[in-house]
């Protein structure tokens, strides 16, 4: 589908449209309570597991046009569904409707002098705006953690995966719907046309929040253009240090998951750290080759196994969503924080060690949104946090870090009681 501009195309008066039609649905969510929200939920996912077969025949015809566009192996992954992956994310969406409702938690409560009852109460958003590429799953993830947070949501989707949204979209607003929330709440742009997303961003005082998940270009675009309030990452660099003090099985087993479980997710690791004083170096090197991942390192990486490429200055700062992996040999702790300070992203870090006293360090001295002892860095997700489901991980350090779901798709108010009080 093209997303070439249209001349005659008015993209400022139908973001005005949906965004005006969304907050006014938005409104009559927040009265709804936990149970009624809850119920929708509950609703939408087994209306998306009544449309299965839609949704895998439209996104079988994303597939398609996507391998005759030569979209990579990694974008095809994040693209597919499959039964197994369609039940993940109903299942995902009824996990989301079993949390806690953020929404009224009483987040402070005191008494001032004054005699003033100030209680600081959590309250959603309003409404948030998504573009997003390649996982239609985002679509049920977003529309779900949105309408759990009292939010209303409109989501830009990327074209690659026209027909999965579509299908998607149309099965939870079903299941809303019967369940009696406006179908405004949950709104998927009807147009791929660029100047939509530009719209979008644009829209302050109709959008109260943007949240960008794709590829670099897309949310370089969104924090650069974008006059509303942004929530994102921009790379997933995210490095696993094997310390010297690591047991070697551990460190194989976690150093192959962190990178060769899923390559395209942001989670994935992008540079592999060995400390010089680490016997067991080549154990996992040879288990990361014989995977089938391509390795480039620093002269002393080469050194351990001549199938590993030279390295570039640009490897270290690369976010490949592949099977390619940066190797680099460190003199111990002290220069593996280096590293990471210079060359990491902020999204998530970890060491594989026995040594408890380095392990604090790292975890105390590591500036990332999530940093990890002993376990893979694919752990950063949402889903596996606890959380229900993600609507992306934010590096930044205002709002929300880390795996963004319910609590970050809230604010808070005051809310002040008062005797008659008059300020002197």
């Amino acid at each position: 589908m093209s997303t070439a501009p249209d001349p005659q195309f008015d993209a400022e008066a139908l973001v005005g449209v949906l965004a005006r039609a969304g907050r006014k649905a938005q409104r009559v969510l927040a009265r709804m309570d936990e149970g009624a929200k809850a119920a929708a939920l509950r609703a939408a996912a087994a209306a998306l597991r009544r449309h299965g077969e839609k949704i895998l025949a439209a996104n079988a015809q994303d597939v398609t046009a996507g391998e005759a566009r030569g979209l990579t192996g990694a974008l095809l992954d994040r693209l597919r569904l499959d039964p197994g992956r369609l039940e993940a994310m109903a299942a995902a969406v009824e996990a989301v409707a079993a949390l806690p409702d953020p929404v009224g938690e009483v987040i402070s409560h005191s008494t001032v002098p004054s005699g003033l009852d100030l209680t600081r109460v959590r309250i959603p958003i309003g409404l948030i705006g998504i573009v997003y590429e390649s996982r239609p799953n985002v679509t049920a993830d977003a529309a779900a953690l949105c309408v759990r947070a009292g939010n209303a949501v409109l989501l830009r989707g990327g074209s690659e995966a026209v027909n999965s949204n579509r299908a998607i979209h149309a099965a939870l607003a079903e299941g809303l719907a019967e369940a009696g929330v406006p179908a405004e709440v949950v709104q998927l742009m009807p147009t791929q046309d660029r100047e939509a997303v530009g719209a979008m961003l644009r829209a302050a005082g109709l959008i109260d929040m943007i949240v960008p998940r794709g590829g670099k270009g897309l949310v370089e675009r969104v924090q650069n253009d974008a006059r509303v309030p942004v929530l994102a990452h921009l790379d997933g660099i995210c490095h696993t240090y094997i310390h010297a003090a690591a047991d070697p099985a551990m460190a194989e087993k976690v150093a192959l998951n962190a990178k060769m479980r899923r390559t395209g997710i942001c989670g994935a690791m992008e540079t592999l750290l060995l400390d010089t004083a680490f016997p067991a170096a080549h154990a996992v090197v040879d288990a990361l080759l014989e995977s089938g991942c391509e390795l480039r390192g620093d002269a002393r990486a080469q050194a351990i196994d001549p199938r590993i490429k030279p390295a570039s200055a640009n490897d270290w700062d690369c976010e490949y969503l592949d099977a390619i992996l940066s190797v680099a040999v460190v003199d111990g702790l002290d220069a593996a924080l280096d590293h990471i300070a210079r060359h990491s992203s902020g999204h998530t870090d970890a060491i594989v060690t026995a040594d408890q006293a380095a392990a604090e360090r790292f975890l105390a001295e590591v500036d990332s949104a999530i940093v990890m002892v002993n376990a893979s860095t694919q752990f950063a997700d949402g889903g596996e946090f606890g959380l229900g489901a993600e609507i992306g991980i934010a590096t930044g350090r205002l709002h929300a870090r880390g795996p963004v779901a319910l609590e970050g798709l809230t604010t808070y108010k005051w809310v002040v009681r008062g005797t008659g009080q008059t300020r002197p």
